[in-house]
């Protein structure tokens, strides 16, 4: 899948990187269909906190749930 991985303070690209997978039961697969980056999300990519080179960056999401953990279930309050 496609993601925005952080280089260094104001260096981003999108990359190719695997795919998520349920780990623990609780865990949900969403397919993204809109996402943006957040106004704190700017901490890290101006360099201010101690985010490490090579990670995946940005969490405001919009997608549809595509598989659920074992231990849960589509629409249950988490």
């Amino acid at each position: 899948m496609k993601a925005i991985v952080y280089n260094g303070p104001r260096v981003v690209a999108v990359k190719d990187v695997p795919d998520a997978s349920i780990e623990k039961p609780t865990d949900v697969l969403v397919r993204i269909t809109a996402t943006n980056i957040c106004g704190s999300d700017l901490h890290m990519y101006e360099g201010r906190t101690t985010f490490e080179a090579g990670r995946v960056f940005g969490h405001e999401n919009l997608g549809e749930v595509i598989e659920v953990g074992v231990g849960g279930r589509p629409g249950q309050d988490r």
